[in-house]
């Protein structure tokens, strides 16, 4: 389909259910999960192991063939750990995965396919044994990674900075930087004393923010009607 035939009514009652699946089957998985989250497509978002923490307003995008996937392992001596900060937006296909300690923090935005691990989960020499070669990773705040970014374990981004999509982040990149390529470097600088506006600020009335979003629905769907949705379904055309 190129547009979308569900009449409003029916787009509201799926986004009440979708609410509810969330409360009740969702949000069990987190150790801790701070309010107002936004899980698109809820049934997608995997979740395996422990210590996984999800802050604030937190805006996540899965989709059917493109799940978001969150990761933990535990080890010997220590639990893989993942936490993720307020108002951040993760994409379909992001994957986060753990043997150490991933922290993410706010205003964090990964775009579509974002792969963040904090080991090489095998040695170069010892490929037997796992988890020997891990290092924490560490996502400032208002950090920003295009699609397919790719980090790896023992880097640290800058708070504010942006890493170009299909880069390979091998080593840790400073504050209000641009970087990227294969491996990650940093080709232009951001200017720190520039007024910079970060996802928060969507969230400062949250009542607003949720009455302008179903605004948006009804005006989107304003012309959607039940016999010309289900018709879609049957039988839809070049319109559809």
């Amino acid at each position: 389909m190129r547009r979308n035939n569900t009449p409003y009514r029916l787009h509201h009652l799926l986004k009440a259910l979708n609410r509810f699946y969330v409360k009740r089957f969702v949000a069990p998985q987190f150790d801790s999960l701070g309010s107002l989250p936004e899980i698109a497509h809820s049934r997608h978002l995997v979740i395996f192991g422990g210590s996984v923490h999800l802050g604030r307003s937190t805006h996540i995008i899965c989709a059917p063939d493109n799940r978001v996937r969150f990761t933990t392992w535990p080890g010997k001596r220590k639990q893989g750990q993942i936490h993720i900060g307020d108002y951040c937006l993760i994409s379909p296909g992001v994957r986060i995965s753990a043997e150490d300690s991933i922290r993410i923090g706010n205003n964090v935005m990964l775009a579509a396919n974002v792969y963040i691990s904090d080991s090489d989960w095998h040695g170069t020499y010892n490929r037997i044994r796992p988890f020997r070669c891990s290092k924490p990773v560490v996502l400032e705040d208002n950090v920003w990674l295009g699609e397919r970014v790719i980090v790896n374990k023992g880097v640290t981004i800058g708070e504010n900075s942006i890493v170009g999509a299909g880069s390979v982040v091998t080593r840790s990149i400073p504050a209000n930087s641009v970087a990227a390529g294969n491996p990650a470097r940093v080709i232009k600088q951001i200017n720190p004393n520039r007024r910079m506006l970060k996802r928060e600020i969507l969230f400062r009335n949250t009542e607003h923010y949720q009455y302008q979003q179903d605004q948006l629905d009804q005006w989107t769907l304003r012309d959607n009607t039940w016999l010309n949705w289900l018709r879609s379904l049957i039988a839809p055309n070049k319109k559809d």
